[in-house]
Protein backbone atom coordinates (compact mmCIF):
# COMPACT_ATOMS: atom_id res chain seq x y z
CA UNK A 1 0.00 0.00 0.00
CA UNK A 2 1.46 3.42 -0.91
CA UNK A 3 2.62 5.35 2.15
CA UNK A 4 0.55 8.35 1.05
CA UNK A 5 -2.62 6.27 1.48
CA UNK A 6 -1.95 5.20 5.06
CA UNK A 7 -4.28 6.93 7.57
CA UNK A 8 -2.63 9.75 9.55
CA UNK A 9 -2.94 7.83 12.82
CA UNK A 10 -1.00 4.93 11.32
CA UNK A 11 1.76 7.25 10.09
CA UNK A 12 1.98 8.85 13.52
CA UNK A 13 2.49 5.43 15.08
CA UNK A 14 5.85 5.42 13.30
CA UNK A 15 7.74 2.41 14.49
CA UNK A 16 4.60 0.23 14.54
CA UNK A 17 4.43 0.40 10.72
CA UNK A 18 6.68 -2.11 8.90
CA UNK A 19 9.50 -0.18 7.23
CA UNK A 20 9.69 -0.15 3.43
CA UNK A 21 12.11 -2.79 2.15
CA UNK A 22 14.94 -0.39 1.41
CA UNK A 23 14.75 1.04 4.94
CA UNK A 24 14.96 -2.29 6.81
CA UNK A 25 18.47 -2.85 8.08
CA UNK A 26 20.02 -5.93 6.57
CA UNK A 27 17.24 -6.40 4.02
CA UNK A 28 18.24 -7.66 0.59
CA UNK A 29 16.41 -4.68 -0.87
CA UNK A 30 19.35 -2.50 0.19
CA UNK A 31 21.14 -3.95 -2.83
CA UNK A 32 18.41 -3.02 -5.33
CA UNK A 33 20.69 -1.16 -7.81
CA UNK A 34 21.44 -4.54 -9.49
CA UNK A 35 17.71 -5.42 -9.56
CA UNK A 36 17.79 -9.26 -9.40
CA UNK A 37 15.34 -11.00 -11.73
CA UNK A 38 13.57 -12.69 -8.80
CA UNK A 39 12.76 -9.33 -7.23
CA UNK A 40 11.60 -7.87 -10.52
CA UNK A 41 9.29 -10.83 -11.12
CA UNK A 42 7.66 -10.38 -7.70
CA UNK A 43 6.77 -6.71 -8.11
CA UNK A 44 3.03 -6.19 -8.53
CA UNK A 45 3.42 -2.50 -9.30
CA UNK A 46 3.59 -0.10 -12.20
CA UNK A 47 6.32 -0.72 -14.78
CA UNK A 48 7.16 1.67 -17.53
CA UNK A 49 8.79 0.25 -20.64
CA UNK A 50 8.12 0.86 -24.31
CA UNK A 51 6.26 3.75 -25.88
CA UNK A 52 3.76 6.07 -24.25
CA UNK A 53 0.21 5.29 -25.23
CA UNK A 54 -3.34 6.10 -24.27
CA UNK A 55 -5.50 9.09 -25.11
CA UNK A 56 -5.15 12.29 -23.09
CA UNK A 57 -8.11 13.56 -21.13
CA UNK A 58 -9.16 16.71 -19.36
CA UNK A 59 -7.69 17.46 -15.94
CA UNK A 60 -9.64 16.16 -12.93
CA UNK A 61 -11.97 18.87 -11.60
CA UNK A 62 -10.64 18.48 -8.05
CA UNK A 63 -7.13 19.25 -9.30
CA UNK A 64 -8.33 22.20 -11.41
CA UNK A 65 -10.20 23.71 -8.46
CA UNK A 66 -7.13 23.49 -6.26
CA UNK A 67 -4.88 24.85 -8.97
CA UNK A 68 -7.18 27.84 -9.48
CA UNK A 69 -7.29 28.64 -5.75
CA UNK A 70 -3.64 27.91 -5.03
CA UNK A 71 -1.66 30.43 -2.98
CA UNK A 72 1.49 31.38 -4.91
CA UNK A 73 3.09 34.19 -2.88
CA UNK A 74 5.19 33.39 0.20
CA UNK A 75 7.59 35.26 2.44
CA UNK A 76 11.18 34.13 2.91
CA UNK A 77 10.37 33.05 6.46
CA UNK A 78 7.44 30.90 5.30
CA UNK A 79 9.64 29.18 2.73
CA UNK A 80 12.54 28.63 5.15
CA UNK A 81 10.26 27.30 7.87
CA UNK A 82 8.76 24.69 5.55
CA UNK A 83 12.11 23.72 4.08
CA UNK A 84 13.70 23.08 7.46
CA UNK A 85 10.70 21.00 8.60
CA UNK A 86 10.31 18.95 5.42
CA UNK A 87 13.91 18.46 4.23
CA UNK A 88 15.61 17.60 7.52
CA UNK A 89 13.16 15.32 9.33
CA UNK A 90 11.60 12.02 8.30
CA UNK A 91 7.95 10.95 8.17
CA UNK A 92 8.93 7.44 9.24
CA UNK A 93 11.80 7.86 11.71
CA UNK A 94 13.87 4.70 12.10
CA UNK A 95 16.92 4.89 14.33
CA UNK A 96 18.49 8.13 15.51
CA UNK A 97 17.53 11.57 14.19
CA UNK A 98 20.15 12.75 11.70
CA UNK A 99 18.95 16.24 10.70
CA UNK A 100 20.93 16.42 7.46
CA UNK A 101 20.15 17.10 3.80
CA UNK A 102 19.37 14.00 1.73
CA UNK A 103 19.27 14.29 -2.05
CA UNK A 104 20.51 12.79 -5.31
CA UNK A 105 23.75 14.29 -6.57
CA UNK A 106 23.68 12.49 -9.90
CA UNK A 107 21.20 12.13 -12.78
CA UNK A 108 17.93 10.50 -11.65
CA UNK A 109 16.58 7.85 -14.00
CA UNK A 110 13.08 6.49 -13.38
CA UNK A 111 11.89 3.00 -14.31
CA UNK A 112 8.27 2.10 -13.62
CA UNK A 113 6.55 -1.27 -13.96
CA UNK A 114 3.29 -1.17 -15.94
CA UNK A 115 1.79 -4.55 -15.06
CA UNK A 116 -1.39 -3.29 -13.37
CA UNK A 117 -4.68 -1.93 -14.69
CA UNK A 118 -5.51 0.75 -15.54
CA UNK A 119 -2.31 1.63 -17.37
CA UNK A 120 -0.79 4.89 -16.11
CA UNK A 121 2.29 5.27 -18.31
CA UNK A 122 1.23 8.52 -19.97
CA UNK A 123 0.25 10.11 -16.67
CA UNK A 124 3.46 9.16 -14.85
CA UNK A 125 5.60 10.29 -17.78
CA UNK A 126 3.82 13.67 -17.70
CA UNK A 127 4.37 13.96 -13.93
CA UNK A 128 8.09 13.20 -14.31
CA UNK A 129 8.35 15.82 -17.07
CA UNK A 130 6.40 18.35 -14.99
CA UNK A 131 8.75 17.90 -12.03
CA UNK A 132 11.81 18.13 -14.28
CA UNK A 133 10.52 21.32 -15.90
CA UNK A 134 9.95 23.00 -12.53
CA UNK A 135 13.09 22.05 -10.60
CA UNK A 136 16.32 23.70 -11.72
CA UNK A 137 19.57 21.70 -11.54
CA UNK A 138 17.66 18.39 -11.40
CA UNK A 139 18.49 15.92 -14.18
CA UNK A 140 15.35 13.76 -14.09
CA UNK A 141 14.14 11.49 -16.89
CA UNK A 142 12.51 8.16 -17.68
CA UNK A 143 14.53 5.11 -18.69
CA UNK A 144 13.61 1.79 -20.29
CA UNK A 145 16.74 0.17 -18.80
CA UNK A 146 16.13 -1.08 -15.26
CA UNK A 147 19.87 -1.52 -14.73
CA UNK A 148 20.32 2.21 -15.35
CA UNK A 149 17.50 3.21 -13.00
CA UNK A 150 18.05 4.67 -9.55
CA UNK A 151 14.38 5.52 -8.87
CA UNK A 152 11.86 2.75 -9.34
CA UNK A 153 8.09 2.96 -8.97
CA UNK A 154 7.97 0.68 -5.47
CA UNK A 155 8.76 1.59 -1.65
CA UNK A 156 11.40 3.56 0.31
CA UNK A 157 14.87 4.84 -0.54
CA UNK A 158 18.50 4.18 0.34
CA UNK A 159 21.28 6.69 1.02
CA UNK A 160 25.02 6.30 1.54
CA UNK A 161 27.11 7.52 4.47
CA UNK A 162 27.35 10.97 2.91
CA UNK A 163 23.50 11.24 2.75
CA UNK A 164 23.47 11.02 -1.03
CA UNK A 165 20.37 9.16 -2.19
CA UNK A 166 21.53 6.25 -4.31
CA UNK A 167 18.24 4.54 -5.16
CA UNK A 168 14.57 5.09 -4.42
CA UNK A 169 11.36 3.17 -4.91
CA UNK A 170 7.73 4.31 -4.95
CA UNK A 171 4.39 2.46 -4.86
CA UNK A 172 1.48 4.15 -6.66
CA UNK A 173 -2.27 3.28 -6.61
CA UNK A 174 -3.08 2.91 -10.31
CA UNK A 175 -6.71 1.86 -9.75
CA UNK A 176 -7.59 4.92 -7.64
CA UNK A 177 -9.47 7.95 -8.94
CA UNK A 178 -7.51 10.41 -11.09
CA UNK A 179 -7.33 12.89 -8.23
CA UNK A 180 -6.03 10.33 -5.74
CA UNK A 181 -3.56 8.96 -8.28
CA UNK A 182 -2.08 12.35 -9.17
CA UNK A 183 -2.00 13.51 -5.56
CA UNK A 184 -0.23 10.34 -4.45
CA UNK A 185 2.11 10.24 -7.46
CA UNK A 186 3.38 13.79 -7.01
CA UNK A 187 3.86 13.40 -3.26
CA UNK A 188 5.63 10.04 -3.44
CA UNK A 189 7.86 10.89 -6.41
CA UNK A 190 8.88 14.22 -4.90
CA UNK A 191 9.57 12.67 -1.51
CA UNK A 192 11.77 10.07 -3.20
CA UNK A 193 13.98 12.98 -4.29
CA UNK A 194 14.76 13.90 -0.67
CA UNK A 195 12.10 15.90 1.22
CA UNK A 196 10.76 12.85 3.03
CA UNK A 197 9.04 14.40 6.05
CA UNK A 198 5.34 15.21 6.43
CA UNK A 199 4.50 18.09 8.77
CA UNK A 200 0.96 19.20 9.69
CA UNK A 201 2.16 22.67 10.73
CA UNK A 202 2.99 23.68 7.12
CA UNK A 203 -0.38 24.45 5.49
CA UNK A 204 0.84 25.08 1.93
CA UNK A 205 2.70 21.84 1.21
CA UNK A 206 1.52 18.51 -0.14
CA UNK A 207 3.85 17.01 2.48
CA UNK A 208 1.03 17.47 4.99
CA UNK A 209 -1.51 14.68 5.48
CA UNK A 210 -4.34 17.21 5.61
CA UNK A 211 -3.44 18.76 2.23
CA UNK A 212 -4.26 17.14 -1.12
CA UNK A 213 -3.16 18.94 -4.29
CA UNK A 214 -2.85 16.63 -7.28
CA UNK A 215 -0.24 18.83 -9.00
CA UNK A 216 3.22 20.31 -8.37
CA UNK A 217 2.23 23.40 -6.39
CA UNK A 218 4.34 26.55 -6.18
CA UNK A 219 5.22 26.20 -2.49
CA UNK A 220 6.67 22.73 -3.03
CA UNK A 221 8.52 23.99 -6.08
CA UNK A 222 10.32 26.31 -3.66
CA UNK A 223 11.28 23.41 -1.42
CA UNK A 224 12.57 21.22 -4.26
CA UNK A 225 14.45 24.04 -5.96
CA UNK A 226 16.21 24.97 -2.73
CA UNK A 227 17.09 21.32 -2.16
CA UNK A 228 18.52 20.87 -5.65
CA UNK A 229 20.46 24.11 -5.80
CA UNK A 230 24.11 23.00 -6.31
CA UNK A 231 25.16 24.94 -3.20
CA UNK A 232 22.95 22.72 -1.02
CA UNK A 233 24.95 19.53 -0.57
CA UNK A 234 24.02 16.11 0.84
CA UNK A 235 24.88 15.85 4.54
CA UNK A 236 24.56 19.57 5.27
CA UNK A 237 23.07 20.62 8.63
CA UNK A 238 20.33 23.21 9.21
CA UNK A 239 22.97 25.72 10.29
CA UNK A 240 24.99 25.22 7.11
CA UNK A 241 21.93 25.54 4.89
CA UNK A 242 20.70 28.59 6.83
CA UNK A 243 23.90 30.48 5.99
CA UNK A 244 23.40 29.80 2.27
CA UNK A 245 19.69 30.58 1.96
CA UNK A 246 20.09 34.38 1.58
CA UNK A 247 22.04 33.68 -1.63
CA UNK A 248 19.99 30.69 -2.79
CA UNK A 249 16.49 32.14 -2.40
CA UNK A 250 16.79 34.99 -4.94
CA UNK A 251 17.88 32.54 -7.66
CA UNK A 252 15.07 30.15 -6.71
CA UNK A 253 12.49 32.95 -6.82
CA UNK A 254 13.62 34.01 -10.29
CA UNK A 255 13.47 30.43 -11.58
CA UNK A 256 10.00 29.78 -10.19
CA UNK A 257 8.65 33.08 -11.50
CA UNK A 258 9.92 32.28 -14.99
CA UNK A 259 8.81 28.64 -15.12
CA UNK A 260 5.33 29.43 -13.82
CA UNK A 261 4.73 32.20 -16.31
CA UNK A 262 2.85 29.68 -18.46
CA UNK A 263 0.67 28.32 -15.65
CA UNK A 264 -2.41 30.00 -17.12
CA UNK A 265 -2.03 27.79 -20.19
CA UNK A 266 -3.98 25.03 -18.44
CA UNK A 267 -7.15 27.12 -18.23
CA UNK A 268 -8.46 25.48 -21.41
CA UNK A 269 -8.80 22.10 -19.68
CA UNK A 270 -5.80 20.44 -21.32
CA UNK A 271 -4.46 17.19 -19.93
CA UNK A 272 -1.48 17.08 -17.58
CA UNK A 273 0.60 15.51 -20.36
CA UNK A 274 -0.20 18.37 -22.75
CA UNK A 275 0.49 20.93 -20.05
CA UNK A 276 3.85 19.37 -19.28
CA UNK A 277 4.85 19.64 -22.92
CA UNK A 278 3.77 23.28 -23.19
CA UNK A 279 5.71 24.20 -20.06
CA UNK A 280 8.90 23.62 -22.05
CA UNK A 281 8.10 26.70 -24.13
CA UNK A 282 9.99 29.93 -23.29
CA UNK A 283 8.89 31.64 -20.07
CA UNK A 284 6.25 34.24 -20.72
CA UNK A 285 5.26 32.76 -24.06
CA UNK A 286 1.77 31.97 -22.80
CA UNK A 287 -0.35 33.46 -20.04
CA UNK A 288 0.63 35.91 -17.31
CA UNK A 289 3.26 35.37 -14.61
CA UNK A 290 1.91 34.29 -11.24
CA UNK A 291 2.42 36.59 -8.29
CA UNK A 292 5.62 35.45 -6.59
CA UNK A 293 7.50 37.56 -4.04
Amino acid sequence: MPWCLFPAEVKQAGSSVPAPLTMRRGAKAQHFPKWPAAIIASMVVIALSGAINGASHAEDVNISNRRNSERTSFTNDEIKDGFFKIAFDAELQLGKHVGRIRKFDEPVRVFVFDQADPKRRAEIAAIIEDIRAHVDHLDLAMTDDIQAANLVVISGFGKDRRYRIRHAEVILPVDASDFTFYDCAYEELLQALGPINDDPSVPWTMFNDDVQMGFFDVYDQYLLNILYDPRIRPGMTKEEVGKLLPDVLPAVREWIANTNAVRGANADGSSNAELGARRNSPAGARGDPVALE
